[in-house]
């Protein structure tokens, strides 16, 4: 009996901790839409990742003292690492940022969660990865018809029109990065921790968003920050980035990039309602029934309408040893 408790709580744990980081994940939007009022997007990049990638080398160094991450990690496992830096923290939350600038983070929530996992399991079926089904091909399809009603919403909102639209594109691109990033995983932990990795993968992105935003951050006046904006970049760095990054990745480790993606349709409902308390924000019908018919293609794509967890390809674990 124990032993069955203990396989049962092993299989359901990884699921948890992406079930907390999609919470993160979720009420991150309409945090840094906050900051993103008050600061230049890039900079907003910079702090979020900049403070994370802090908090982590924190508890790299930590996890050593307490006899953690004994596992050496050799120049190519940390350029994997430092790489998937480049996709999934530098490049995702430049486009992402940017997009926020223009855009409600509303749209964010919506746009990101659930695109990153369509067009995951897009990748896996061209590639063959995964077995092209009647109800995969029939999702990803109505989950573009619902992406096409959502964007032609987002051109004709009233009172935001062209750049709302640019926004939304923006999100996109960054939804591309988050999957490029979510395929990569796998191969990244093969030969190190996931500490290390995520570290690794936030410091490099983070030193790069650094040197792109360096001459905006010059022009910045920042004795007039408000506190609450310092409150909710504080909360950013350390919770929808450090913390949520490393479950995050230590998910992907467990169940594969396939299965951690389901958890993220968990991560539009966090948001909207976060965005919809508060910052006031709200879909117009078009938009709304988009999103319903992106959700519910999107759905369909990536769990086939069975949503019994995979077991995670044991060859594809790293070695406890």
């Amino acid at each position: 009996m124990a032993d069955t408790e203990t396989s049962g709580a092993g299989r359901t744990q990884p699921y948890l901790l992406l079930a907390t980081t999609m919470l993160l994940w979720g009420s991150g939007f309409s945090s840094s839409k906050v900051i993103v009022d008050h600061l230049p997007h890039s900079v907003v990049a910079t702090l979020r990742f900049g403070g994370g990638a802090l908090a982590l080398l924190v508890a790299l160094r930590l996890s050593r003292q307490l006899g953690g991450a004994r596992r050496r990690s050799s120049p190519r496992d940390w350029a994997r690492a430092a790489g998937a830096g480049v996709i999934g923290v530098f490049a995702y939350n430049l486009f992402f940022f940017w997009g926020l600038s223009l855009a409600p983070a509303i749209d964010g929530s919506s746009i990101v969660p659930v695109m990153s996992p369509v067009l995951t399991t897009a990748f896996l079926l061209i590639t063959r990865q995964e077995n092209a089904s009647v109800a995969r091909v029939a999702g990803l399809a109505t989950g573009a018809v619902g992406a096409l009603i959502f964007f032609a919403g987002s051109a004709g909102a009233a009172g935001a029109g062209q750049a709302r639209l640019a926004g939304d594109l923006l999100f996109l691109l960054s939804a591309c990065c988050w999957a490029a990033f979510t395929l990569s995983g796998r191969r990244v932990l093969a030969g190190i921790e996931p500490l290390k990795a995520t570290t690794y993968a936030t410091l490099s992105g983070a030193v790069l968003l650094a040197i792109y935003s360096a001459p905006a951050a010059t022009e910045v006046a920042w004795q007039d920050v408000p506190a609450y904006v310092w409150l909710n970049v504080v909360f950013v760095a350390l919770g929808p980035t450090a913390v949520a990054n490393l479950l995050y990745y230590r998910g992907i480790h467990a169940v594969g990039p396939a299965s951690a993606s389901i958890m993220m349709f968990v991560v539009p409902v966090v948001g909207t309602a976060c965005s919809a308390v508060f910052l006031g924000e709200s879909f117009d019908t078009v938009q709304a029934t988009g999103a319903a018919v992106l959700l519910v293609g999107a759905v369909l794509a990536v769990t086939q309408g069975r949503f019994r967890a995979r077991r995670p390809d044991t060859a594809a674990r790293q070695p406890t040893s």
